[in-house]
């Protein structure tokens, strides 16, 4: 059942409860949704009463890391390259540089690029519980420094070289992740499948092939064959307080599936979600309320509850990519339900005060 917020200057309303198991997070959530495209609210309503019919929705986190690439110059191509196999030798020395400048920062890897005499030099770090953009580019600058310092022939070019990829799509974040990767999945029976989506697993499997793999290879999407991810990241991110830009390589990601004897097994994969639970944005009073109704305020150990928001809102994802693609499988269900819904919300409007 929808209800709606009070706190909020966005329309915003709890769908769910989702149901969700996983290794650190077992539990029956209900979502802060904030966004102007309303019908959104029921869709992933429907999707989280698939979540509870079939016993959950497993979510699990792959890896986590925030980036951000500097650039410096050096006299020559040669040099760059050199000094790019130097720097792999040098991993306690750079983890040192890096993990003084917070500590919550932990120092993960570089990975490097060669173009000209121009070295590109991609930090990844683990941030705890804050999406880490601030923290990480305070450690960028104090690496640049230590190395403009240590290799006097070089020169600064930019804090932030485009390789990170920050608000950009890109390869190498589908390929290295930015943020958590999370993938989220579930086996839906027919039975269930024809009740509650008014489908079968035949169809879904079939227009997911046909829609988000081959239609998305024909537009020429980067690592990427989803539906409509973006709209709950957007929807998710307003309402936990985060940067909302990074929906852009946020909704990167892929949704497979798979038939199992009758049943099927349906899956979203996010390499990109860039969330926290401190940090900016996070301090304002709405923000709060919708985040310690998730219980990402709780006092775990570091990191956990940024976890749990990006299991969270991955399992979300879920739910609204299932219930539009269930949509799609049938000619005109998806115009008549935004159709329907956005007359019953007119209807709201008059109850409802959103600003």
């Amino acid at each position: 059942m929808v209800k709606f917020s009070d706190y909020s200057p966005i329309p915003t309303a709890w769908v769910g409860p989702i149901q969700i198991k996983g290794e650190d997070l077992n539990d029956s959530v209900r979502v802060p949704l904030a966004t102007y495209e309303t019908p959104l609210w029921p869709s992933v309503n429907r999707g989280a009463r698939v979540s509870r019919q079939m016993g959950g929705i497993q979510v699990t986190l792959h890896h986590q890391n925030m980036t951000r690439s500097i650039t410096v110059e050096a006299p020559s191509a040669r040099e760059a390259i050199r000094l790019s196999h130097d720097l792999q030798e040098q991993t306690k020395t750079l983890t040192q540089v890096v993990e003084s400048t917070s500590r919550f920062a932990l120092f993960k890897n570089i990975s490097t690029e060669v173009v000209g005499r121009l070295l590109m030099i991609r930090l990844s770090i683990q941030t705890g519980d804050a999406s880490g953009h601030n923290m990480v580019t305070q450690a960028a600058e104090h690496l640049q420094t230590y190395l403009l310092n240590t290799y006097p022939t070089l020169r600064y070019v930019s804090i932030s070289g485009n390789v990170c990829v920050d608000k950009k799509v890109s390869a190498v974040n589908g390929i290295l992740g930015r943020g958590k990767h999370v993938t989220a999945e579930i086996i839906i029976s027919k039975e269930v499948c024809k009740k509650y989506l008014r489908t079968t697993p035949e169809a879904l499997h079939a227009l997911n092939i046909k829609k988000n793999w081959v239609g998305s290879t024909m537009a020429g999407s980067l690592r990427s064959a989803n539906a409509h991810y973006a709209n709950m990241l957007l929807a998710a991110y307003l309402a936990t307080g985060q940067d909302a830009a990074n929906i852009v390589e946020g909704s990167q990601g892929m949704t497979y599936t798979d038939l199992v004897g009758d049943a099927l097994y349906f899956s979203v994969n996010l390499p990109n979600l860039i969330v926290g639970t401190v940090g900016n944005g996070k301090d304002l009073p709405v923000v709060q309320t919708h985040l310690k109704a998730l219980g990402c305020l709780e006092p775990r150990e570091t990191g956990k509850n940024a976890e749990r928001l990006a299991c969270i809102i991955a399992a979300t994802v879920l739910c609204g990519e299932l219930s539009l693609l269930a949509a799609q499988t049938n000619p005109g269900e998806l115009m008549e339900s935004h159709t329907t819904l956005e007359r019953q919300k007119k209807a709201q409007e008059k109850k409802h005060d959103y600003v």
